[in-house]
Parts: structure tokens; sequence; C-alpha cells
């Protein structure tokens, strides 16, 4: 019994220090680079197409270019962002890029019927512009 009492209150202080621990700090200027929150309700601040997604929220990503593939735009929908996930291929690069590889993506087709996705390409295009600058800078050499 007093074992089982002992044990109970070293898990209660492990879980306490683990809760309380702050999250480490992002990685400089390179944490977040290589995609883009988009969100629905802000869409048209900085669009003038439609929204071109089914979900409210998501991410759209920058895949480099590889084996003569150019820049790759994925969308990725809210909670299914992590690098386990293969996006939804917005341009013909990522598309190329997947066949080539034999993958196919792994989250719900998030694109509306008939959309307009050439801004949504734009954007992300212009993350890999983004992160190959900071990728290229001397300090990350």
């Amino acid at each position: 019994m007093h074992y089982k009492i002992t044990l109970f209150a070293f898990a209660l202080s492990l879980m306490g220090q683990v809760g309380c621990t702050p999250a480490p700090e992002p990685n400089g200027e390179l944490y977040g680079a290589g995609f883009i929150s988009v969100r629905d309700s802000s869409w048209p601040v900085d669009n003038d197409k439609p929204y071109p997604f089914t979900v409210e929220y998501g991410e759209i990503v920058c895949g480099q270019p590889h084996a003569g593939i150019g820049r790759q735009v994925f969308f990725l929908p809210e909670n299914l962002t992590d690098e386990s996930y293969i996006g939804t291929p917005l341009n013909k690069a990522a598309s190329d890029s997947l066949k080539q590889a034999g993958l196919e993506p792994n989250v719900p087709y998030s694109i509306k019927e008939g959309a307009d996705l050439s801004e949504a390409i734009q954007i992300g295009l212009r993350v890999c512009d983004e992160q190959k600058e900071l990728l290229n800078r001397a300090d990350y050499h």
C-alpha cells in the first residue's frame, strides 16, 4: 500500500514538472519557414478570388525543387499539418513530384469544386522564395 502511494505521488510530481515546463523557443528565423496559415475569414483581406478550400483553416506548404521538378505547393487542412501528412497538390510540380515518388495525398481533399487556385499557388510560391532566401543566407551554411 505504501509503495502505491509513493508511486502515485511520484507520478503526480512528474506530471506537474512536464505540464509546467515551457515549450521550447522557436528555432530563430527558420521557425515556420516553408508554410503559411490561411483562414476563410481573413482570405478576402489580401486576395481577390474566393477562398478555394472547403475547410475553415489550413496551411499552404512549399516543397523545394528536387529531381528536376520545380517548386511544389500543397494544401494541408487544419490538424493535419505535421510532416507525416502528404498534402493536396496545388500545382503541376507538386502533382508530378507525388507521381514520381509513387505517393498520394493522405489528407482529405479540401478544394472547392471549380475553385481558382491561382492565388493560393502564388502564395505558396512566395513562401518557397522566402524559404530559399532564408536557407541561402550565410548564417545557415
